[in-house]
């Protein structure tokens, strides 16, 4: 079961990164936007840490 959980932090943290990715291609990013990707990101990040 953990190898599972530690699989879909990894698609969840790769699925932000396209998103913060994505927002920043554009004309006029959200910068408010990629600020909360960015923490949601890191939250994940630290799970990943801590396993």
């Amino acid at each position: 079961m953990e190898i599972m959980h530690f699989s879909a932090l990894q698609t969840k943290h790769a699925g932000l990164e396209r998103q913060i990715h994505d927002e920043l291609i554009r004309p006029a990013p959200n910068l408010e936007a990629v600020k909360l990707l960015k923490r949601r990101k890191l939250r994940i990040k630290d799970e990943l840490a801590h396993q």
